[in-house]
């Protein structure tokens, strides 16, 4: 997979999820993500804190032992940078594209996931479409499988195959659930809302797998 054609898939990504944001009302901006208790705004400005370089790192880290960790310290970080204007939100995005250097300690891989995504986490609840680039989406699916420690997937989802239908991945074995791969992205990274996109033979068992206990 070249590094190259993973970042112009990127860019393709930043500026299809610009042009989203651009096109979306106040209250579809308050409205809620994919992630739980994050709103689109916090989602989006998560992303555009992809401009975060070495010399942040110590405020990120304080902010993490401050909050409880590092996933509430992202938290913390996202909504602080949330209150900042819209069109602020939206240009720092905008000005990632073109630049090809990941955030501190991540790759290119990495990025791939969070914009791949966020993108959807932000797109599917309003009812609205970002497409993924196929090559980007596959660099971020490889990801997700082989560094378990990221999101649990192979532990997660142990007997089962997942096979993308729209480009060549699959992953696992078992009992095949099928889908985009946008949907099995979601699935690798613990978003609940992927299985209302999913077939396959496997779906209704991976489904009562996964649903939360009364």
């Amino acid at each position: 997979m070249d590094r190259e054609d993973v970042w112009k898939a990127i860019d393709v990504q930043r500026r299809g999820l610009v042009d989203l944001l651009e096109d979306l009302s106040e209250a579809e901006w308050r409205r809620p993500s994919l992630c739980e208790g994050w709103t689109v705004r916090d989602v989006a400005a998560h992303v555009a804190l992809q401009n975060m370089s070495w010399s942040a790192l110590p405020g990120a880290m304080l902010d993490a032992v401050r909050s409880g960790g590092m996933n509430a310290g992202i938290r913390a970080m996202a909504c602080r940078h949330a209150s900042r204007p819209t069109e602020q939100i939206i240009a720092e995005i905008r000005g990632r594209i073109g630049v090809w250097r990941p955030l501190p300690s991540v790759t290119f891989r990495e990025t791939a996931i969070d914009y791949l995504v966020h993108a959807q986490d932000i797109a599917l609840p309003l009812d609205r479409r970002i497409d993924t680039p196929p090559v980007a989406a596959l660099a971020a699916a490889d990801r997700l499988w082989s560094r378990d420690r990221m999101f649990h997937a192979r532990r997660r989802l142990a007997g089962f195959r997942l096979v993308a239908n729209d480009v060549r991945w699959s992953a696992g074995e078992g009992e095949e659930v099928t889908g985009p791969i946008s949907a099995l992205l979601l699935l690798l990274t613990g978003r609940p809302a992927a299985m209302a996109l999913l077939d396959g033979a496997g779906a209704a068992a991976l489904r009562a797998r996964l649903a939360p206990l009364p």
